[in-house]
């Protein structure tokens, strides 16, 4: 064991700490300071959900939620959720000398061992994963946290020296962040978040940051197809790792037959078993960042053997010849093209949610080219329709209230041999918690579904 969270908390005793949002980063930590006679504030713009409210009353934790949750600021330290943004509130906290952290910078203040990091706007999730399985087939102790949905600092007391911490980082999460990766990978860079960001400069920026603090004998990752990420290498003085599907003289570069390196064939496109030419950028990705530390004996293993993530292409069931399938992480519109490019059947869509005011113009041709029928729901049902129908598109699109009407929308749409999947190209926040929630009940109504044969 490297450290205890006695260790840990020495630095945050006879301090004031807030919380702002409470979620996987915030909740554990301020229940573990609680716990620890730390003086503890929750602030959030939502009331807590009344059991999560009870513990931390009873813990001794002050509450303060609705419009008013950031005044009155006088804690030493806050912990922000990594969606918060910096509204003049925390700013004017931070210039009277309040710390602005969170879960990610408190965990590297601390992290003893190798860090990798990923960020992206499509294929974070899988590159990760990807890495840390690579790297669990050597035999190395491996910490996969992050924007993936676990929490890091909870873990210190169990990251040995010689392991590493694999983490995925969003935008949000860099532009708070100053850290020093070993290995940084930018998976590539599309319009996203254009709701939270400034605009697509602040976007590209903050991805940028994941390199912004590299010295020479560090390793930077990039996809060498995407002109943004290309770009990236000019801007670095870190050693550049490029991946292409495009260009043969590329280090790693895959042609839809074999993954090479270095002109030599590495891993047949056969022995893969994660579905989609976009899944290969990201094993190139996840191999090039392990390289130095991996054989390719490991890689193959893991590229025979890795499926995929949940919530990303997930086979769900097949009932009366059509298959379902879960792909609710798709909150980009460029990650649902992937998504249906990824099928050889004629598709049945389920699309629409939380608008990022991101342009969906990318799905018209490939709607037309790969669809059966489209079923539209939450915010962005009217801008993906109006796209569709600029396009040309003459299949049917039909509208679902919820969840449990677009699945059976889906179904009677659907014909034998057809998919249908969930891959909205938006955010799940208007109808749901998260993108885990929406996948979940997704896949509990398509499992509720009968057969009618």
């Amino acid at each position: 064991m490297f450290m205890d969270f006695n260790f840990l908390l020495e630095k945050y005793k006879n301090k004031k700490i807030g919380f702002v949002g409470v979620g996987v980063s915030n909740t554990p930590i301020a229940r573990l300071f609680c716990s620890n006679g730390i003086a503890v504030t929750i602030r959030d713009l939502k009331p807590l959900e009344q059991k999560l409210a009870d513990e931390f009353i009873a813990l001794g934790a002050s509450i303060i939620t609705g419009e008013h949750y950031l005044e009155s600021i006088d804690e030493d330290m806050l912990f922000l959720s990594p969606a918060i943004k910096r509204f003049p509130e925390l700013l004017e906290a931070a210039n009277r000398g309040v710390i602005l952290t969170g879960e990610l910078p408190e965990f590297f203040s601390f992290c003893p061992c190798k860090r990798i990091c990923v960020t992206g706007s499509d294929g974070k999730t899988t590159t990760t994963t990807l890495i840390a399985k690579i790297l669990e087939a050597e035999g190395y102790n491996v910490y996969l946290g992050g924007n993936i949905g676990k929490n890091l600092f909870m873990e210190l007391p169990n990251i040995q020296k010689d392991g590493f911490a694999v983490v995925e980082i969003s935008s949000f999460q860099l532009q708070k962040l100053k850290v020093k990766p070993d290995v940084a990978i930018v998976t590539n860079v599309s319009p996203n978040h254009l709701d939270w960001h400034t605009d697509m400069d602040e976007y590209v920026d903050s991805k940028k940051r994941i390199f912004e603090f590299q010295t020479a004998e560090n390793k930077l990752v990039l996809n060498l197809d995407n002109d943004i990420t290309k770009g990236f290498a000019e801007q670095t003085v870190s050693k550049v790792a490029f991946f292409s599907r495009k260009n043969p003289d590329c280090r790693f570069f895959a042609d839809g037959k074999s993954i090479y390196v270095d002109g030599k064939a590495v891993i047949d496109d056969d022995s893969i078993i994660l579905p989609g030419t976009h899944n290969h950028e990201n094993l190139m990705a996840a191999m090039a960042a392990t390289e130095d530390y991996s054989s390719y004996e490991s890689m193959r293993s893991v590229a025979a053997s890795f499926g995929g993530v949940e919530h990303r292409n997930e086979f769900v069931r097949e009932l009366d010849g059509v298959r379902y399938y879960n792909s609710s992480i798709d909150s980009s519109p460029t990650r649902t093209k992937a998504a249906i490019e990824s099928f050889k059947c004629k598709l049945v869509v389920i699309a629409g949610g939380y608008d990022k005011n991101i342009p969906v113009d990318i799905l018209g041709e490939v709607f037309k080219k790969h669809t059966r029928a489209a079923v539209l729901m939450g915010n962005t049902a009217n801008k993906l329709e109006k796209m569709l129908n600029e396009y040309g598109y003459t299949e049917p699109i039909a509208r679902a209230t919820d969840m449990h009407d677009a699945v059976h929308k889906a179904r009677a749409l659907a014909k034998n041999g057809d998919c249908v999947i969930l891959s909205p190209a938006a955010a799940s926040f208007d109808l749901f918690k998260n993108f885990a929630e929406r996948g979940n009940i997704y896949k509990d109504e398509v499992n509720k579904l009968t057969s009618e044969l």
